[in-house]
C-alpha cells in the first residue's frame, strides 16, 4: 500500500471552504464524524520514561522542554475549552506529559468544571495523586485514568525507566478512590516480551476492586519507541488468556465512538476493556481532538503536523474567528490513519505521544 501522509507539513490553519454552521450546531468532519472528546495537554514534562513514550535515549537530561512562555495558560486553554463546548464537546481530558507536574492544574480544573455540560477527566501515572486527589475533587474533577504497566515490580520499573515502584501508584490509585473517584480505570500498554506476560496478574489483582483494568495495544505513536508489529499483543489474544482463567463476557459499549471494547467477569468480578487501534481500527467512530501544549490542533493520535492557534490567541482574535478556526480544522478533517496502516506509514515522522497524550 502506498504510504499517505497524514497531515502536509505546515501548520496553518486550514482555509474554510464553506462558512461553518451556525454557533452551537454541532460540527461535522468529512466522514460524518461529531466531535465530542477534546484532549488537553497541559505540559510535555513527565517523571517517567516509558520506553513506549519517552525513552530516556531520547528524552535524556538535555532535553530541550517547551519554555514556559510557549504553553498555553490557564485563561487560553479554558477559552478553547467553552468554544469546542458549544460545538458538541461532552468530554474533556487534562493530559500530558504527567499533568499533576503542570503548577496548580487544579486551578485549571476549576476553570473547566465551570462550563456546563461537560465531564471532566484527567490521566495520571498516579505518583503525585497522594497530595493532588483530594484537591483535584475539591476543584471539580469528575473522574481520573491511571496508568500501570506491570504490577510486577521488576518489570514496571524497567517499563517506567525512572525506578518508581507499583507500589507508588497502587499507593495513588488508593488517595483517589479515598477522595472519591470512582470507578477509576486503570491503563496497561502490553508490550510482547516485555510485559505482557504479566497480563493476568494484572487482571487477578483488579479483580473486584470496582476499578477498571483497559488493556492497550502497543501503538506506533511518535517516532522515537522503536514500534514494530510483532510487539503488538492483539486484544484479542489478551481477551483469550484471561478468558481461559477468569471467564469474560462482552457487553455494549457506553455510547457510539467509545474506544475500549468492554468485558466482564461471568461471576461478578467486574469489568475490563481492550483498546485495539493497531489490530482494529476504530477510525469511523473517532471523535477526538487534541489540543497540544503549546496551542496546536491535532486531529489523529498519529498526526505529522497541527494547526496554530496560540497565534490567532495572541494576536488578539476574537471567539468568532476562533471558532471559524476550529470549525475549519474540524470540517476538513479526513484521518484513517489506523485503517491505512502499513509498515511504511508507522514509519512517517509523528509527533510524539508525550507531546499530545495518549
Amino acid at each position: 500500500m502506498k504510504s499517505i501522509p497524514i497531515y502536509p507539513a505546515s501548520g496553518q490553519l486550514p482555509l474554510p471552504t464553506d462558512a461553518p454552521p451556525p454557533a452551537g450546531t454541532t460540527l461535522l468532519d468529512k466522514r460524518g464524524r461529531a466531535v465530542h472528546d477534546l484532549r488537553i495537554s497541559v505540559t510535555d514534562r513527565c517523571n517517567f520514561r516509558c520506553i513506549y513514550c519517552m525513552p530516556r535515549e531520547v528524552f535524556g537530561a538535555d532535553h530541550a522542554f517547551l519554555a514556559r512562555k510557549e504553553l498555553l495558560s490557564f485563561e487560553e486553554i479554558t477559552r478553547i475549552a467553552r468554544l469546542f463546548a458549544a460545538r458538541g464537546v461532552r468530554k474533556i481530558r487534562i493530559t500530558g506529559g504527567e499533568p499533576l507536574l503542570r503548577k496548580h492544574v487544579e486551578n485549571l480544573i476549576a476553570q473547566l468544571a465551570e462550563i456546563p455540560d461537560v465531564e471532566l477527566t484527567l490521566t495520571t501515572n498516579g505518583v503525585l495523586l497522594p497530595r493532588m486527589a483530594g484537591v483535584l475533587r475539591d476543584a471539580g474533577l469528575h473522574r481520573i485514568t491511571v496508568s500501570l504497566d506491570a504490577i510486577d515490580d521488576a518489570t514496571f520499573r524497567k517499563m517506567n525507566d525512572a525506578d518508581y515502584p507499583v507500589a507508588a501508584v497502587l499507593k495513588g490509585i488508593a488517595a483517589a478512590e479515598d477522595a472519591g473517584f470512582g470507578p477509576i480505570k486503570v491503563n496497561m500498554v502490553v508490550k510482547r516480551g516485555v510485559n505482557d506476560h504479566g497480563v493476568i496478574d494484572m487482571a487477578r489483582h483488579f479483580r473486584g476492586t470496582g476499578h477498571i483494568l483497559r488493556f492497550i495495544e502497543f501503538m506506533d505513536v511518535g517516532s522515537s519507541n522503536g514500534w514494530e508489529m510483532s510487539a503488538v499483543v492483539p486484544s484479542r489474544e489478551i481477551i483469550e488468556r484471561i478468558h481461559q482463567v477468569f471467564p469474560l463476557e462482552q457487553i455494549e459499549p457506553n455510547y457510539t465512538g467509545e474506544v475500549a471494547e468492554r468485558w466482564r467477569y461471568r461471576d461478578g468480578g467486574g469489568e475490563i476493556g481492550v483498546i485495539s487501534s493497531v489490530t482494529q481500527a476504530f477510525c469511523s467512530t473517532c471523535t477526538r481532538i487534541r489540543l497540544s501544549t503549546e496551542g496546536k490542533l491535532y486531529t489523529c493520535l498519529f498526526a505529522q503536523s497541527g494547526h496554530d492557534l496560540r497565534t490567532l490567541l495572541r494576536s488578539g482574535g476574537g471567539d468568532a474567528e476562533l471558532d471559524r478556526a476550529i470549525a475549519a480544522v474540524w470540517q476538513n478533517r479526513e484521518d484513517r490513519y489506523s485503517e491505512i496502516r502499513t509498515a511504511n506509514t508507522a514509519g512517517l515522522r509523528k509527533i510524539e505521544m508525550s507531546y499530545i497524550g495518549g
